[in-house]
């Protein structure tokens, strides 16, 4: 006789759920070695640790070696013995929805800013999915306007661009990513703050974006204090988060602080593992997973009608010492459409934001700009090199006026471009008032 629908979902209700599981065979600084799950899981999955306390702690595999696998805790290796019983679980994939906008979230997709839970979206979304096929994504947009006059006029952004923003410590980052936060024309905005400081978060949030500019972003938050394994996340759940509004055809504001400290974890996680160090201590994984991590970025796949929504981001780097060529820096540099150079003798000078205007440059700033901008900027740039050129000379008294016009020329309109540039962090300026104030800048008397 066959049982009823409602007699067999009651039998197979008491059938207790079969699970995986493994034991911690050792503990390191980083990672620990899990003996019994070789044959099931693979590298990117991810165990829960049952903790001394009798918590379940998450960790994802990140090498194997023979029978053992290794592994990295998301909180650490505290209260991890060996012995310790480990089961597979399920998690590691998001869930974000529109309900996220103005909400502080963790890598993992928890709230922490102490409002109700995030509610799931319909869409489970891998945070470590592949970029776009590039035959299949769409092309550039038109010009964004970031709302910085320097950023405007010399490293013009279009939609779908990716920007490095190179800088060190103390020359006026964070000013300006909270001024690309709020005044940048985009319908969202994803902030991913990795390894920032504990102390300076809620300042970030509460005093540079605001309460404006927190109503249409996401920020996701990893502090310095964090695993490796939680500070690298942090990059790969903005991303994740970013692609759901890209997908819905929105124009997406990706700004993530820094790429540095996300190598720096993958440098961690790697040398954890057992990799060898390579390039200034930085192992080969590092340098093969960031392109995965910036192509993801940019515009997405178009749909049947050929449009297609648009993720212009601007990472920040970190250089060590004012060194522009280190690894990491390099190595961004090589992937993105262009950079943006702060720089700390500008900063002594008094103007903010500190850009490089000489070393700063965006490859896809000829597809956006008309003639007239185009021949703006390109003056401007003409002086200003030469200004630099001759700046030393001009402050010894070995410049005679009239003997060349063009450095005369130079000398004047030079201080007019500074003060055009100098903008405070609450200042707006469009893309047409950020040109036609360049315009009033280089026009002078001292034209030959």
């Amino acid at each position: 006789m066959f049982d009823t629908h409602a007699s067999a979902v009651a039998r197979l209700s008491g059938i207790r759920p079969f699970r995986l599981g493994g034991r911690v065979e050792s503990v390191g600084a980083l990672s620990v070695e899990i003996s019994g799950l070789s044959r099931h899981v693979a590298v990117g999955d991810r165990v829960e640790l049952v903790l001394r306390d009798g918590t379940l702690g998450l960790a994802e595999i990140v090498g194997v070696s023979g029978r053992c696998l290794q592994a990295a805790p998301f909180g650490g290796t505290l209260g991890i013995g060996a012995g310790a019983a480990v089961i597979v679980s399920s998690a590691g994939d998001l869930a974000p929805s529109d309900a996220w906008l103005g909400r502080v979230i963790d890598p993992l997709g928890s709230a922490v800013d102490g409002g109700c839970g995030l509610p799931r979206g319909p869409v489970k979304r891998n945070v470590r999915s592949r970029p776009p096929p590039a035959i299949a994504r769409a092309r550039l947009g038109g010009p964004i306007d970031l709302g910085v006059r320097v950023l405007n006029c010399f490293t013009t952004c279009r939609t779908g661009q990716r920007l490095g923003l190179f800088a060190g410590s103390g020359v006026g980052k964070s000013t300006l990513l909270s001024m690309l936060a709020r005044h940048t024309a985009c319908d969202v905005a994803v902030l991913a703050l990795v390894g920032e400081r504990g102390r300076e978060v809620r300042e970030f949030i509460e005093d540079d974006l605001g309460p404006e500019g927190l109503a249409r972003s996401v920020v996701v938050v990893a502090t310095s204090d964090a695993a490796p394994l939680l500070r690298r996340e942090a990059a790969y759940t903005a991303m994740t988060v970013a692609e759901h509004f890209r997908d819905q055809g929105r124009s997406v504001l990706l700004l993530m602080d820094s790429v540095t400290r996300f190598c720096l974890a993958l440098r961690e996680i790697g040398l954890a593992a057992g990799e060898p160090p390579a390039t200034r201590g930085y192992p080969p994984s590092v340098f093969a997973e960031l392109p995965m991590l910036l192509e993801r970025a940019g515009p997405g796949p178009m749909d049947a009608t050929g449009r297609a929504g648009q993720i212009t981001a601007l990472f920040t780097v970190l250089v060590e010492g004012s060194d522009h060529d280190e690894p990491v820096a390099d190595a961004v540099r090589g992937i993105l459409d262009g950079h943006v150079v702060l720089d700390r003798r500008i900063a002594e000078g008094g103007r903010y934001p500190a850009v490089d205007i000489l070393r700063s440059l965006s490859r896809a700033a000829s597809g956006c700009l008309d003639a007239r901008q185009a021949a703006l900027v390109r003056e401007a740039r003409a002086m200003l090199a030469l200004h630099a050129d001759m700046a030393d000379m001009a402050r010894l008294g070995a410049v005679r006026p009239g003997a060349d016009p063009a450095l005369d020329r130079a000398l004047a309109v030079v201080p007019r471009l500074e003060a055009m540039l100098t903008q405070s962090r609450d200042d707006f300026s469009s893309i047409a008032t950020s040109f036609d104030r360049l315009e009033a800048a280089l026009s002078s008397d001292a034209r030959p």
